[in-house]
């Protein structure tokens, strides 16, 4: 007899997902080809260099959640040292500059945190602080357990009696403001611990409470980077899929997904421009979803509706290559808004440049020397802005007048002057970040992750109506940021595998589900009796009050359309 035939997939995207897909089907013994429109790998996840000897992460630029990275390797059969991938920790993890040109340390080290929560808010603050930090590893510890492990294929699947026993505490009903306002009396200290909510493209007045695991993963298990820069972490999986036969094809974007003659199935792709196609048993798809649903797809009721979803924000960012070295900048730098609430609800309310900005400013130099020549500085500089909701911009005259700003904060708050050092720019906007990376009103986040926009609200990772179509990425379950996408990765790999009762390499001797959370009928019955009308509530009363158009009610029972 001959052999078997492998099973074959396309992956559209060499995204973070899409490798990290494409690494893991091909350990399981599956035929992977990966279509990328880009020259090269990672999407938002990729690097700027220039001749000169200065290198930039076009995207992320900081490592959290270390043990999703750690575990991705380990289930390959390998590690990130192995693969030749260096994690250096930075310490400390942020300075935050104010308007009244005070700062705040943020780090691990319990001596720092306590000194500086005692300045602002007393000795009694140090006790809250360790409080905030109890209820933000309950959140950390549940969501990994319960979210990032488990797909949500329905509001349904939210019934899980291991999930809905936890629902109340994971506080999704109230925002990380309303959250951290329990912990901390001053303003001031409201701000530093919910500035986070913005890894999610969120306010911190609309993110949910559960969000302030954000703030545990780097106040415990700290923030690191990748010697090299962020596009390391790609490379590695790529190099780890090359040797598993996974093919990568650059510089070739796709058209169209391909669909059987009755349309209920995904059979391949058409390659743009050249309308060559390639067809495969399963397609997944790493691109935009939303972009996905409405470009590569048939146009229906429900991809038209995702435009209309809540989406992230957008950025405007600067990569500056300094003729010198700013030691009063660390690797990581907040400086934030005096009108802390007005600057968000231009960015997500009103989807507009805030009249007064919060930004980021890394320096990747300050822990990776390579970043740049010796004696200077590479900085990436992040202006979170409204996305391409609000219409056309003049963003030559708005990118301007942006940078201005920023450099005169800068140079008001820390008393130095960097715009004679700037030796040269790159820049992105939310039209370069739509046309790069097909990013659906430029959205750098993807999907927004207000409450009916996660779990079993959130767009599903396998297509309802499609067989044989899956999507990974920041817009499906379980969300976005590179350690999330990771888990996301690990779920639609296994669901791809369970299509042919492949085995899972990465769960060889590991229980059951069910016989591991020990599910009894009695809770199951209790636990649909509670979701059923937490859901009920909650929905009835977005609805009624938002006026909100979320999709039609069929996808209570299946799931996004």
């Amino acid at each position: 007899m001959g052999r078997m035939k492998k099973p074959s997939v396309i992956i559209i995207g060499a995204g973070v997902g899409g490798v990290a897909t494409a690494a893991r089907l091909a350990k399981a013994g599956l035929k992977v080809t990966v279509f990328e429109k880009n020259n090269y790998t990672g999407g938002r996840c990729s690097l700027i260099s220039s001749d000169d000897g200065y290198r930039f992460d076009q995207g992320p630029s900081l490592l959290l959640l270390p043990q999703i990275f750690h575990e991705t390797f380990r289930e390959l059969g390998t590690s990130l040292e192995a693969e030749g991938v260096t994690l250096v920790k930075c310490d400390p993890n942020y300075k935050m500059h104010f308007h009244d040109k005070t700062s705040f340390t943020l780090s691990t080290d319990l001596s720092i945190m306590k000194a500086e929560i005692e300045r602002i808010e007393g000795k009694d603050g140090f006790e809250r602080y360790l409080s905030f930090l109890q209820e933000a590893h309950r959140h950390y510890e549940l969501s990994v357990t319960h979210v990032l492990r488990k797909n949500f294929p329905s509001v349904l699947s939210m019934l899980r009696w291991g999930f809905v026993k936890h629902l109340f505490s994971l506080h999704p009903f109230e925002s990380l403001y309303a959250r951290a306002s329990i912990y901390f009396s001053t303003e001031r200290l409201r701000r530093v611990f919910t500035f986070a909510s913005m890894y999610m493209g969120m306010s911190p007045y609309d993110a949910p409470g559960t969000y302030s695991l954000l703030q545990y993963t780097e106040l415990v298990e700290g923030i690191w980077y990748p010697i090299g820069g962020f596009h390391r972490i790609v490379e590695a999986l790529v190099n780890i899929g090359e040797r598993l036969d996974v093919t990568y094809r650059l510089n070739t974007p796709v058209s169209r997904i391909l669909l059987s003659p009755d349309g209920e199935r995904a059979t391949g792709v058409l390659l743009a421009g050249s309308n060559e196609t390639f067809t495969a048993d399963i397609v997944i798809c790493n691109a935009d979803l939303t972009y996905a649903y409405t470009n590569l797809l048939p146009s229906t009721s429900y991809s038209r509706s995702l435009a209309k979803r809540a989406a992230s924000c957008s950025s405007l960012s600067y990569y500056w290559a300094l003729d010198r070295q700013i030691p009063e900048l660390s690797a990581h730098n907040i400086f934030l808004a005096e009108q802390y609430k007005e600057s968000f609800d231009d960015i997500f309310k009103k989807h507009r440049i805030p009249a007064e900005l919060s930004f980021y400013v890394n320096v990747p130099s300050r822990v990776d020397p390579s970043a740049a020549p010796p004696g200077r500085d590479a900085l990436v500089v992040l202006v979170p802005i409204g996305n391409l909701t609000s219409g056309p911009q003049d963003w030559p005259a708005v990118s301007a007048e942006t940078r201005d700003a920023v450099l005169h904060t800068i140079e008001d708050r820390l008393r130095i002057s960097i715009k004679p050092h700037i030796l040269h720019e790159t820049m992105n906007t939310p039209p370069t970040w739509k046309e790069t990376f097909n990013l659906d009103r430029g959205a750098i986040l993807g999907l927004s992750h207000s409450f009916f926009n996660v779990l079993g609200f959130r767009p599903k990772t396998s297509h309802p109506d499609l067989d044989g179509l899956w999507f990974v990425g920041a817009s499906t379950h379980p969300g976005t940021g590179v350690p999330i996408v990771l888990a996301g990765a690990r779920i639609v790999s296994r669901e791809v595998l369970g299509r042919w009762r492949k085995r899972v390499p990465w769960e060889m001797g590991v229980k059951g589900v069910g016989e591991a959370e020990g599910i009894k009928m009695a809770q199951v019955g209790e636990a649909i009796a509670i979701s059923v009308a937490v859901i009920a509530v909650f929905v009835a009363f977005y609805w009624w009050f938002t006026g909100t158009d979320i999709g039609g009610w069929e996808w209570l029972f299946w799931g996004s359309r």
